[in-house]
């Protein structure tokens, strides 16, 4: 789930593959539903001005939405091209293409976020290590990659200021920060 940057709306991903949206000022009333997803809600970012919803689902989809009516706009990657993202956590679009290994389809990376000065990414997954990007990261970037957590790590995100990243683990149910240098 996501809040706005307007912070009128709460934007909540679903198992049942949609998202919901609900008007914060109004008691959180359900205002509109997005559907098209074949698979279940992975990852949600809004737009810098609160007009788009890009969305991941469990089967790699990339949908788009405006909003607050919730409906998807099927040319949303043509639409969306120059517009700005409050928050980078889909792993699925132009921007991530490089955090993906050679030869990887795409499971094992568990989560995403981008920095709020727009200039890293950060990328967790089933292999215990956290690794950083320059933002937007092309094919073939290296990245830097560090062993994070004894099991899987199924969270990473920036601090708002930028200058620290925590991570979480799975197994060992534990939570790093990490110096952004």
């Amino acid at each position: 789930m996501s809040i706005s940057p307007c912070g009128k709306y709460l934007a909540v991903g679903s198992h049942d593959n949609m998202i919901y949206i609900y008007d914060i000022d109004n008691n959180y009333k359900k205002i509109s539903r997005c559907y098209g997803h074949h698979s279940f809600i992975t990852a949600l970012d809004w737009s810098a001005d609160s007009t788009y919803l890009r969305t991941n689902s469990g089967d790699y989809e990339l949908l788009f939405w405006t909003m607050p009516d919730g409906k998807q706009d099927t040319h949303g990657r043509s639409n969306t091209k120059s517009t700005e993202w409050a928050t980078k956590t889909v792993m699925f679009s132009w921007h991530v293409n490089g955090i993906f290994p050679a030869g990887e389809d795409g499971s094992h990376i568990n989560s995403v976020a981008g920095s709020a000065d727009g200039t890293l990414l950060a990328s967790g997954d089933d292999w215990c290590l956290v690794r950083i990007f320059n933002d937007p990261c092309v094919e073939g970037s290296k990245g830097r990659a560090y062993r994070a957590h004894g099991e899987h790590v199924t969270k990473v995100k920036f601090s708002p200021s930028g200058d620290k990243l925590f991570s979480t683990g799975g197994y060992d149910q534990t939570i790093m920060q990490w110096k952004v240098c």
